[in-house]
């Protein structure tokens, strides 16, 4: 079994569930309301646990209720909590979302305790591989890549500046087609691998400018894509950490996002090891 750390967000998502997601300056009524703990840190480490890996998230979550209703899906799936730290005097993360009945959504993120998780915060151990994201402050991030001996997976989401010194250090970095577009030519500066997803498209691996793999994801019945992008980026890490070929990888990770969307909610829609390999 391999070992992952997780550095990221927390977050309790409050989704609601619309037939179609609003314009701009227009209300939009009769939705179902539902509270889910999401965050794009909990949710890769969630989806790493339940396909296979053992996992350890670092993180930081308000001094409120919404803390405790935001890990417990997390604490039953068997994740080590030990590195989550509470911040006196600060909310837990929220997400504000809304989703369409064809499964595409609208995200709005209040940080509040993620913004605590400082480079001085850090409490890194001894693990396979480390999966980050852009939920928490960018220096953290760098820091943990640089100081980790490990594999070291970058999901640049949400697309914002970065230190050069995270593209040259990360073995991995994935995007969606949006967050490519936004980076563009600034990630030829990425010494690994490239893995840039295009929804029910599928999914293509590079390095130094050259495909290694192209792969497709299952046709699936769309619920709610929210956690599908998560999914993919621990299935990804966990494959090519097991020594999975980059094809046979990229397909599973394609799989496991797709397993993600067939369910309303972030984290209750994370699949687990089996039902990835039932799509496949």
């Amino acid at each position: 079994m391999s070992s992952i750390a997780v550095i990221g967000s927390v977050n309790l998502d409050l989704v609601a569930t619309v037939k179609k997601l609003p314009e701009a300056g227009e209300t939009v009524t009769d939705a179902e309301l539902n509270r889910f703990p999401g965050g794009k840190g909990a949710n890769q480490a969630l989806a790493a646990q339940r396909l296979g890996a053992d996992v350890h998230l670092i993180a930081c979550i308000g001094d409120d209720a919404s803390a405790d209703e935001a890990l417990v899906l997390l604490q039953e799936g068997g994740v080590d909590l030990s590195r989550v730290q509470r911040v006196p005097d600060m909310p837990t993360g929220t997400a504000l979302i809304a989703v369409a009945q064809s499964g595409e959504n609208h995200i709005v993120v209040a940080p509040g305790a993620n913004r605590s998780l400082t480079p001085d915060m850090l409490t890194l151990s001894d693990a396979d591989a480390l999966i980050c994201q852009l939920e928490v402050p960018v220096d953290t991030v760098a820091k943990a890549a640089q100081e980790f001996g490990g594999f070291v997976c970058v999901n640049l989401a949400p697309a914002m500046h970065i230190d050069v010194s995270i593209l040259q250090r990360a073995d991995l970095i994935i995007v969606n087609e949006v967050e490519s577009s936004w980076y563009g030519d600034s990630l030829s500066a990425a010494s690994g691998m490239i893995a840039t997803t295009f929804g029910a498209a599928g999914a293509e691996l590079s390095k130094n400018g050259e495909d290694i793999a192209r792969a497709k994801p299952p046709r699936i019945e769309t619920v709610d894509t929210t956690a599908a992008g998560d999914t993919f980026t621990a299935a990804l890490t966990v494959a090519l950490v097991e020594g999975q070929g980059y094809e046979e990888a990229l397909q599973f990770a394609c799989a496991a996002g797709a397993a993600a969307a067939t369910k309303l909610g972030a984290q209750p829609s994370l699949p687990t090891r089996d039902e990835v390999l039932a799509l496949l």
